[in-house]
């Protein structure tokens, strides 16, 4: 299951091992903050597969994971069945034009990464 970590400056997209398996991604997925420019919840994060599997895995209807080249740009998914999700819109020049994850933390990530001026520097929260 995606693991999801916010500090003040970034978001970290940590996958499980099998996960990053199926991905055929080694690293976490690191987005800073700045970058990201929509964060849109939804119900069912299939509808929002677009373009083809450039690597990664996909089993239609069950799961997709890994990156989905477009005309749009790269889009990096982490989907499975029957979870809600979040799709995050990213600035131009950031190595994915959007991330789409299936978690059910998705207004908790909302609520994280809207204006946390309360937040001390360094403080991180984990949303998994």
């Amino acid at each position: 299951m995606v693991s999801l970590l916010v500090d003040s400056e970034l978001l970290e997209v940590q996958l499980a091992p099998l996960e990053r398996r199926l991905a055929l991604r080694k690293d976490p997925l690191r987005i800073p903050r700045v970058a990201i420019g929509r964060v849109q919840l939804t119900d069912d994060p299939f509808t929002w597969i677009r373009g083809v599997r450039a690597p990664g895995t996909h089993v239609p209807n069950r799961l997709a994971y890994g990156t989905w080249k477009s005309v749009f740009g790269d889009d990096f998914l982490a989907v499975r069945p029957g979870r809600p999700g979040v799709v995050l819109d990213l600035a131009d020049g950031e190595e994915f034009q959007r991330v789409v994850l299936s978690t059910r933390h998705g207004l908790a990530l909302a609520r994280a990464l809207q204006g946390d001026e309360e937040r001390e520097a360094g403080e991180v929260t984990e949303l998994t």
